[in-house]
């Protein structure tokens, strides 16, 4: 695909795909790939392949002579990062954040404690870092250069905690931090409080103490779910 094809695929799927996730098109529209290329001013064969990621994510499905089908939502690829984006975008973002948010209380936590017991020393260090990066930022309306820093810890558990399962979830986590601060769903300094537990998650898991690790970073999650209730009850 050439450098042009690419970017009237991206402004294709920039479009339909947050269209799609907000209901524009409800479960079972049927929309003409002809209608859609003349619509979107593209080539078929951009349309087509905009329409084969679509169907990856579980959206749509294609068939010959009927058209492109938008499926039910309980189909959907709700992991994909991108869908993530998508749906954060649209007005039901509060009940996608408080859905996602639920999801990390429940799998963190385990992340960390199981850290606390797999972690290598650089893995250690890194967390260490990302911790002390995140103190740094967290004053300052930094909230961009704090983001950084506080999905690199939270992809750094996951990715320590020696299952390869949650492993596969620090794309979804970081699509949900930095869906809070791009869609300002966030305080304008984060939580004093949050950013000392994340530096105490560091040292827990670098001292294998597996229980306190779990627990505080209960504690994150718990503060992340009543930061929605204020911000976006």
């Amino acid at each position: 695909m050439t450098t042009t094809s690419r970017g009237l695929h991206a402004r294709v799927l920039d479009t339909l795909g947050p269209a799609i996730t907000a209901g524009e098109y409800p479960p079972g529209s049927v929309l003409r790939t002809d209608e859609l290329a003349q619509r979107f001013e593209v080539s078929r064969s951009v349309m087509r392949e905009a329409v084969r990621v679509l169907e990856s994510m579980h959206l749509v499905h294609a068939r010959r002579r009927v058209g492109v089908t938008v499926c039910p939502t309980a189909e959907w690829n709700v992991y994909d990062p991108q869908v993530i984006r998508w749906r954060l975008a649209g007005a039901d973002r509060p009940r996608q954040l408080r859905s996602l948010t639920v999801l990390r209380s429940a799998v963190e936590p385990v992340a960390a404690g199981l850290a606390a017991r797999h972690a290598t020393a650089a893995q250690c260090a890194e967390l260490t870092e990302c911790a002390l990066g995140m103190v740094a930022t967290s004053r300052g309306q930094q909230l961009e250069a704090y983001l950084v820093h506080d999905i690199a810890f939270h992809h750094t558990v996951l990715n320590a905690c020696g299952n390869e399962m949650f492993a596969r979830l620090g794309d979804v986590v970081a699509e949900v931090l930095a869906g809070r601060t791009h869609h300002r769903v966030m305080f304008e300094d984060p939580d004093p409080a949050a950013v000392t537990l994340h530096v105490q998650v560091a040292e827990a898991i670098r001292e294998g103490d597996a229980q306190r690790a779990e627990e505080l970073t209960r504690e994150i999650t718990v503060g992340a779910l009543q930061e929605l209730d204020i911000l976006v009850p």
